[in-house]
């Protein structure tokens, strides 16, 4: 007999974590660390309680949620992905992994299905760098990409230390995350893109992710009054964003696959009467080939190089503080993902994931392995995000059938 999830039951406890941060256009906005994503952690501990799973934290914020098997020697299967979204994020983005972790084990727990090894459901920390930067905070950490200490001194845009918020909420004294021992990794994901939709799939098998480079740019001039400053005696560093900003773009226009963004852009004070002292925006460049991302890397430096050349008065600094390597999952996990699936007669195709994951940081210490499902015109990353019903429960059965090829069940 193929097991099945509750698809009901997966939808309501969705539907039911987002109330907590509901925004007024139907997403949610559960930032970090704040006391709403404590909230929402909360009611998934209760909801893993009560089905007799042992919740566990580490010293980064990262949450565990055990079912224990027979043979306590063998390190768990992790599942899962987080529960922090962005500031007008959706009500899918990471949820949908870690509840349907928690649905996984609710079905395998009815079955009487007892793994060989424990099967451990997880909400990483700070996946989506909304409220602290850089995104996949706590994954980073486990995985050492990340050093604690220098992870607990990064402030939020209101000066908040994310080691206050780790002492605030109890963090602090629980096992570094290095400490922990994982098996093997799965996590569940919408795609956050139009591809499956485009090809009418009900699955993604995600065979690897796109390298990511994050930078801070800052263009520094002199604040002056609007009128009686002429436009020749102004230091004036938006004049220089018309050319960085095309610059910019066209980096993500050269080849199908490359991405470049700003998603940040402030002018300070931010005052109509007031020529701008400085600016400050943000830039990602994304791109599934290490080789090609480093070469945009190097156009970019380019550009501001030559950006300092058309106005001297004009300051021009950029700081990489992120970089994600390309990466790819492992094949062995892959292949029990395709096994799987076959019994559900789901279509699906294999695919490189746009964007960044918990996935991409476990991948450097343990193997790991993504499944991603359509959302509706691929849209993510907003309060319009959307999936179905029956769309969960695909995703939901694909992590299901993977789990058992990977736990084993000795029953």
């Amino acid at each position: 007999m193929v097991l099945k999830v509750n698809s009901e039951r997966l939808w309501q406890s969705l539907m039911d974590m987002a109330q907590i941060g509901a925004t007024s256009k139907g997403g949610c906005n559960r930032g970090a660390l704040t006391d709403l994503d404590i909230e929402a952690r909360e009611l998934f501990a209760k909801w893993c309680q009560q089905e007799s799973l042992t919740v566990s934290y580490d010293a980064v914020g990262n949450m565990f949620a055990r079912f224990d098997g027979a043979d306590a020697s063998l390190a768990p299967l992790v599942i899962g992905s987080h529960l922090d979204t962005q500031p007008t994020g959706g009500k899918f983005d990471g949820i949908l992994g870690v509840l349907a972790g928690l649905e996984v084990v609710r079905t395998l727990k009815e079955a009487g299905f007892r793994p060989e090894r424990s099967i451990e459901i997880a909400d990483w920390m700070n996946e989506e760098g909304a409220r602290f930067a850089p995104a996949m905070m706590g994954s980073g950490v486990y995985s050492g990409m990340l050093d604690l200490e220098e992870v607990r001194a990064i402030r939020d845009s209101d000066g908040v230390l994310v080691g206050a918020e780790l002492d605030r909420h109890g963090y602090s004294d629980c096992p570094h995350p290095s400490s922990k021992e994982i098996y093997a990794y799965l996590e569940l994901h919408i795609e956050q893109g139009p591809a499956l939709e485009a090809e009418e799939k009900s699955i993604g098998v995600v065979t690897g992710a796109q390298g990511i480079r994050w930078y801070d740019l800052t263009l520094t001039g002199q604040e002056a009054h609007a009128g009686p400053t002429p436009m020749s005696h102004r230091k004036d560093p938006v004049s220089l964003l018309p050319a960085l900003i095309d610059g910019i773009l066209e980096l993500g226009k050269r080849d199908p696959a490359a991405r470049a963004t700003v998603g940040h852009l402030n002018a300070s004070p931010g005052s109509r009467n007031v020529v701008p002292g400085q600016i400050d925006l943000s830039v990602d460049l994304r791109h599934p080939d290490e080789a090609v991302l480093s070469s945009m890397n190097q156009r970019l430096q380019q550009l501001v190089s030559d950006l300092k050349t058309l106005d001297g008065r004009i300051e021009v600094e950029l700081h990489q503080i992120w970089h994600s390597p390309v990466v790819e999952f492992d094949k062995g996990l892959i292949s029990t993902i395709h096994k799987g699936i076959k019994a559900y007669q789901l279509d699906h195709m294999d695919i490189i994931s746009g964007a960044g994951h918990d996935a991409l940081m476990l991948a450097r210490k343990v193997p790991t392995a993504m499944i991603f499902t359509p959302c509706r015109d691929g849209i993510s990353h907003n309060e319009a995000e959307h999936i179905e019903l029956g769309q969960a429960a695909d995703g939901a059965n694909a992590l299901l059938a993977a789990v058992q090829c990977n736990a084993h069940n000795i029953k």
